[in-house]
């Protein structure tokens, strides 16, 4: 129903690799083209996977629905469904693809040229030096599921992967509203209606479960999680991991060694699973996502403000 009853839109940001992507009209799911190497690669994924994907509710990994292979003109065309992380129903203000890797990872000016740009991890750096801010029980658990995840790729020889975080600004939102600028509308034509599928937003990725009533697609959330930059903004964030279907096969070890020659070989984004993982863990938990600082309680302030001047949270987190 969701992939034939209406047509496909189109997706203008192709990946790298140069494959195609489409969201269903529902806003449901994402149809992406990919190679025969990563179909193979699929096919030989699926047992573990769809154990852990059983054991695991709480991931940020792909929700793979189906694997196809169509033929048209005498070529294979292979396409994967995946879960949709970004309803188009939101205006994101922000996306980024973010690996933790500092090697050439900067948005091109053709990148940077769209209307709706995916910056990389300096441009992050840059843009949002103190990270975003969530609070502790939200940081905690999206921590161990990150923690999770990646243990679940290097066990399966995986790197090269990223986290895409796209950021949706309330405050921004509110104040394009209130000067009528069309900013503050979603992405796409008409409001679809809320996604039905489990686990497909990024709180029920990180929790694990749909809340009593159906879906979690509030007026207020849509499924996004709750955060805030360090000017105390309200923002909601949608996230997941994507690309994970690169094994850190032959070809990706001679990429690795290549590049290492004429570069930082820690820097560069290819590189063995295991130490991928722990610095894709690192970057995550340390420069995106930050703990908002405890507000000291009554008691502590009253006694403090006998003794002097407080001191000012460090980095600028919001109180």
């Amino acid at each position: 129903y969701s992939l034939c009853s209406e047509p496909l839109i189109e997706l203008s940001n192709s990946g790298a690799s140069g494959s195609l992507f489409y969201v269903s009209s529902d806003d449901e799911f994402i149809i992406k083209t990919v190679q025969h190497k990563e179909a193979e690669f699929l096919q030989k994924l699926l047992p573990g996977y769809y154990i852990n994907l059983n054991q695991n509710p709480r991931t940020l990994l792909p929700k793979f629905y189906g694997l196809y292979c169509v033929q048209a003109g005498g070529k294979n065309i292979r396409i994967v469904v995946m879960n949709n992380l970004l309803p188009r129903s939101v205006r994101m203000h922000l996306k980024y693809d973010l690996k933790g890797s500092t090697y050439k990872r900067r948005a091109s000016q053709k990148e940077r040229d769209k209307v709706f740009p995916t910056f990389k991890d300096l441009d992050f750096m840059q843009d949002l030096p103190d990270g975003l801010f969530l609070d502790s029980d939200m940081y905690n658990t999206l921590c161990k599921t990150l923690q999770r995840d990646c243990l679940v790729l290097q066990s399966f020889k995986i790197m090269d992967y990223s986290l895409l975080v796209a950021i949706h600004n309330l405050d921004q939102a509110q104040r394009e509203r209130a000067a009528g600028t069309a900013g503050g509308d979603g992405d796409g034509p008409g409001r679809p209606a809320a996604q039905r599928a489990l686990y497909s937003t990024a709180m029920e990725s990180i929790q694990g479960e749909a809340p009593r009533g159906g879906t979690f697609e509030t007026e207020d959330q849509m499924g996004g999680i709750p955060a805030r930059n360090s000017r105390g903004e309200r923002l909601l964030l949608y996230i997941g991991i994507i690309d994970v279907l690169q094994s850190y096969r032959f070809v990706k070890k001679l990429e690795h060694s290549w590049k290492a020659l004429v570069h930082d070989g820690d820097t560069v984004s290819v590189h063995r699973p295991s130490f991928y993982a722990e610095r894709f863990q690192r970057f995550m938990c340390h420069t995106v996502f930050r703990k908002i600082p405890l507000k000291p309680s009554p008691s502590k302030r009253s006694r403090a403000g006998a003794g002097g001047p407080r001191r000012s949270c460090q980095g600028g987190a919001p109180a």
